[in-house]
C-alpha cells in the first residue's frame, strides 16, 4: 500500500500513473505525474535523484513538453513509471516528499505535448451509419467504410488543453428558409462537440516504411480524452467534394493527462467482428480494443448542474488503434513524436450511447431538456461541455480525467 493516500474512486491510482505538464502558480512548465489528489513533480524527482542521471532527467523533466521525454522511448518511460511506484510504495514517508509532491488541485495544467501532426478518423459504425442515415437513408455506409478506417489531416494548430473556452465559428453556411445552393456569411448555428478519445505518438518512423498491425504499438505512447468540436452547418456546406475544413479547424480540446498504453493492459478486450474480413495488412490477432467507459455532460449558464447527455466506451469501436496507424502509414507516410491521432466520435448502440448531438437531436430535429429545464437543440454560448473517462474500479481504476470546454460567443 502507499504510504500516501489515494481516494478508491480516484482516476489516478498507482496502475495508473500519467504524465502531464503544470506549474504551481510560478509560470514555470515542468512534467507531472497524477497520483491522487497530488502531482509527483518529475524535475524535483530528478533533482532528489530518484532516477540517476541526474543532470539529465532534470533538463528533461524542465521542458514545456513531453516530446522529448517521450521520445527516449518505452524503456526509459516505463521505468519512470516504475521508479516513481517503488517510491510511492515504500513502507513509509520518504524524507523529500514534499519537495517532490505538488497539490493536484492547485495545479495549472498545460498542454502536455506539441502536436505535429494530428489527424481524425471515423472509426465508430454505430456513429458513421448514424450520421449515414440522416443523409442518405438508403446507403447509410459508403462502400469503403467497411474496408479501411476513413480519416482525415486535421489542424494541430488549433488544438487547445481543456478548459480553453472554445469561441462560436463563423462561415459559409446555408440559412433555413434561403435560397437553395445559396449560403449566407454567419455565426455556426449548429455547434457540437464529438466524444473522442486519442493516442500520442510515442516513436518516429521513416518516410517510406510502413508501420505494421503487429509492430503498431511500439509507436503508441499513451491515450488521451480528446473533444473534436464541430460546426455542423459549415462542414454540411463545405464537405463535398474535399470533406472537414472550417467547420472542424477552429478548435479541439485534449485533456491535460496522457494515459500510458502499458496502464491499460488489464483493461483489453476484442472488438467488434469484422464484416468483410479486412485486408491483409489490417488483420488483427487477440484484444486489441479497450473497455473505456466514457460520459459526457454539459452545463448551462443557468443553472450549475450538469445534464448527462451521453455514457458510451471505446470497446464499441469498429477499427482499432493499431488498424488506424497501419492505414495511415501503409502508404509510406511517417509519423512524428507528438502526433496526435483521434478516434472519430465513439457512439454505440443505444440511445443513451451516442457520442455527439448531431445524433442525439436527429440533426437537431429532436431537441433535448436539460436539468435547468430548458433545451438544446446543439449548443449555445455559454454552455460548458465535460468528458470523462474510466476504466476498472478501486485500486486497479485508470482514468483520463476530464476535458472541459466553455461556448464563447465570437467576437
Amino acid at each position: 500500500m502507499p504510504w500516501l493516500h489515494i481516494s478508491p474512486d480516484s482516476d489516478f491510482s498507482l496502475q495508473n500513473l500519467p504524465f502531464g505538464i503544470f506549474h504551481t502558480g510560478d509560470n514555470r512548465p515542468r512534467a507531472g505525474m497524477a497520483i491522487g489528489g497530488h502531482i509527483i513533480d518529475l524535475e524535483a524527482a530528478a533533482e532528489a535523484g530518484l532516477f540517476g542521471k541526474r543532470r539529465f532527467f532534470k533538463k528533461i523533466f524542465g521542458q514545456a513538453t513531453l516530446n522529448d521525454f517521450i521520445a527516449l522511448g518505452k524503456p526509459v518511460t516505463n521505468g519512470i513509471r516504475r521508479k516513481v511506484r517503488n517510491w510511492l510504495e515504500l513502507p513509509a514517508t520518504p524524507e523529500n516528499a514534499l519537495q517532490i509532491i505538488a497539490d493536484r488541485e492547485s495545479a495549472t495544467m498545460l498542454m502536455p505535448i506539441r502536436v505535429p501532426n494530428y489527424t481524425d478518423f471515423y472509426s465508430s459504425i454505430e456513429h458513421a451509419t448514424n450520421v449515414g442515415k440522416m443523409f442518405r437513408p438508403d446507403n447509410p455506409l459508403l462502400p469503403n467504410w467497411r474496408w479501411m478506417p476513413i480519416g482525415y489531416h486535421g489542424r494541430a494548430s488549433s488544438i487547445v488543453v481543456s478548459g480553453t473556452p472554445i469561441r462560436r465559428p463563423s462561415g459559409q453556411i446555408l440559412a433555413p428558409g434561403g435560397e437553395p445552393d445559396t449560403p449566407i456569411y454567419a455565426p455556426s448555428r449548429q455547434l457540437d462537440f464529438e466524444l473522442e478519445m486519442a493516442f500520442v505518438i510515442g516513436k518516429e518512423s521513416t518516410l517510406g516504411e510502413p508501420i505494421t498491425v503487429e509492430n503498431a504499438e511500439e509507436y503508441i505512447f499513451g491515450l488521451v480524452l480528446f473533444n473534436d468540436w464541430s460546426a455542423r452547418d459549415i462542414q454540411r456546406w463545405e464537405y463535398v467534394p474535399l470533406g472537414p475544413f472550417l467547420g472542424k479547424n477552429f478548435g479541439s480540446s485534449m485533456a491535460p493527462w496522457i494515459v500510458p498504453l502499458e496502464a491499460l493492459k488489464p483493461y483489453r478486450v476484442k472488438g467488434p467482428k469484422q464484416k468483410p474480413a479486412p485486408l491483409d495488412y489490417l488483420k488483427t490477432k487477440g484484444a486489441k480494443n479497450l473497455d473505456i467507459e466514457l460520459a459526457v455532460t454539459l452545463t448551462s449558464t443557468k443553472l450549475n448542474v450538469p445534464t448527462l447527455l451521453c455514457q458510451s466506451n471505446t470497446k464499441y469501436l469498429y477499427w482499432s488503434m493499431v488498424q488506424q496507424l497501419a492505414h495511415h502509414t501503409v502508404n509510406g507516410c511517417n509519423v512524428q513524436v507528438g502526433d496526435l491521432m483521434a478516434s472519430g466520435t465513439i457512439s454505440g448502440p443505444t440511445p443513451e450511447s451516442l457520442g455527439s448531438m448531431l445524433e442525439i437531436t436527429l440533426g437537431g430535429r429532436n431537441p433535448i431538456t436539460l436539468n435547468d429545464g430548458s433545451t438544446r437543440a446543439f449548443l449555445q454560448d455559454g454552455d460548458v461541455v465535460t468528458m470523462r473517462g474510466s476504466a476498472g474500479e478501486g485500486e486497479g481504476r485508470v482514468g483520463f480525467g476530464e476535458v472541459i470546454g466553455e461556448v464563447l460567443v465570437l467576437k
